[in-house]
């Protein structure tokens, strides 16, 4: 089994919103790693987050692993069994949000993009809806390994990005929730790159890798990451989980 060497998260609000919709969670114990956008405005975008999370956090770590759970929604023999819970994890949270939704007026209904990772063996199993992105760093090349659900899939024109990252999917809005499963086979010093668009829509993939190779902390990469995005108009909350294999 291959073992995750370091890690780095951070989340912040950004330079000009009081509070912040995104958030991430490190799960070391089960190895599942978690990142998410909230929309919705002030204790609505945030309290949406907070459901999705705690969900996925509590099925995933009842279910995953287990060969003989019952899952409720989905089950697909071309996934390991971590990668049906976490599946199923999220579609448990997107009902609860919806339903949660549903008895409240259009303006106060809130939901969430998120991309969420699985660890079994050397197998990274993500799980994503929305608008978050994930780079993998290899051997000195860079390549996105999920793609945001955005505007930006659809756009031809690379003019201000950053206009081309609304959400075409996420929890809690929708009846069906769109999700995009892909597996990895993850190599010694592999690095994964978790992103939400207040940082990847202003960062050019040359940039990030540029600063991934410099002998910096990972902290202050992503320190520096955030900095460059603020520097160029970013408006919205950011996060950014670094996994080094």
């Amino acid at each position: 089994m291959i073992k995750l060497k370091s890690y780095s998260a951070r989340t912040d609000s950004g330079p000009y919103l009081q509070v912040n919709e995104d958030d991430h969670d490190i799960d070391l114990v089960n190895n599942l790693f978690l990142l998410f956008d909230g929309f919705g405005g002030t204790n609505i975008g945030d309290k949406a987050v907070e459901l999705v999370k705690e969900t996925v956090k509590k099925f995933y770590t009842k279910i995953g692993g287990d060969p003989d759970s019952t899952l409720p929604f989905y089950f697909s023999h071309k996934y390991l069994i971590e990668g049906n819970a976490l599946i199923n994890a999220l579609h448990l949270a997107h009902s609860l949000l919806k339903k949660e939704n549903s008895e409240k007026e259009m303006s106060n209904r809130g939901g969430a993009s998120g991309i969420c990772a699985a660890l079994a063996e050397n197998i990274l199993t993500f799980a994503s809806t929305g608008n978050c992105l994930c780079y993998r760093y290899r051997r000195g090349h860079i390549e996105v390994v999920v793609q945001p659900d955005s505007l930006r899939t659809i756009s031809k024109d690379n003019y201000d990005p950053q206009f081309h990252s609304a959400p075409m999917s996420g929890f809690g809005l929708f009846d069906d929730l769109h999700l995009q499963i892909s597996e990895y086979r993850v190599l010694p010093e592999d690095l994964f790159i978790l992103m939400s668009d207040g940082v990847y829509s202003r960062v050019e993939p040359k940039e990030i890798c540029y600063t991934i190779e410099k002998s910096l902390p990972q902290s202050e990469k992503i320190d520096e990451l955030f900095n460059l995005a603020n520097s160029r108009g970013n408006l919205d909350n950011q996060s950014t989980i670094f996994l080094q294999f």
